[in-house]
């Protein structure tokens, strides 16, 4: 009996779908994978419902046993060894990758001992933030991995931090050059923390990110 092929990939890669439209036309979007790699040939993606978004209403209404092309895994952004102390900061769907790496850095004890890891994480209002109680007990069973996420709308009853992630990077770094910082997100958000952190001394190629648009 052959068994089926192990889906196989690197925490931190996309995978691109394919889907036709109803005009006939195809339609190719690429996302990153949310879950870690394992052994059961599954995978998580994390979607946001765009109002007239052909593919992600067509993936948030997908029926089981429904089937779409699928292509890879792609890409490059991915955890750099040696692992030193890193920071993780995304914003909005930008933190699918990072799921994926710190689900696979935590669940290995000799992954990620004798390291420090944050993840910055900002979002408009606390509905909009992905895997918030998961994250939370990461942090609460990881006494090395620290959870900071931040709204820069949040109402009255949020007593987090608020404001952009830019604007919370300098206490976390706290004037350190030695760290990786992995940043994904909007093109803007990016650019702001690269900014940032190579004002700081950082060298260019401790800063590894991945845009959204």
């Amino acid at each position: 009996m052959v068994g089926i092929p192990r889906f196989g990939f690197v925490a931190g890669q996309w995978l691109s779908l394919k889907a036709n439209k109803p005009d006939g036309g195809e339609i190719t979007r690429a996302y990153s994978i949310a879950s870690p790699p394992g052994d059961d040939n599954r995978f998580a993606l994390c979607l946001n419902r765009v109002q007239d978004g052909f593919m992600s209403n067509f993936l948030c209404d997908m029926k089981e046993d429904t089937e779409i092309r699928c292509q890879g895994p792609f890409g490059d952004f991915i955890l750099r060894p040696p692992l030193r102390d890193t920071l993780f900061i995304a914003t909005g769907t930008g933190i699918a990758p990072f799921r994926s790496m710190l689900h696979w850095l935590l669940a290995d004890p000799s992954r990620h001992e004798g390291r420090q890891l944050w993840l910055l994480f900002g979002s408009r209002y606390e509905k909009d933030i992905y895997y918030h109680d998961e994250f939370l007990r990461l942090a609460q069973a990881h006494s090395n991995f620290h959870y900071h996420p931040t709204l820069s709308r949040g109402g009255p009853e949020w007593t987090g931090l608020r404001g952009y992630v830019q604007e919370h990077v300098l206490e976390i770094v706290q004037g350190r050059t030695d760290l990786h910082a992995y940043i994904c997100g909007l093109d803007k958000m990016i650019k702001a923390n690269r900014d940032l952190l190579k004002g700081l001394g950082w060298d260019r190629k401790a800063i590894r990110y991945e845009k959204y648009d």
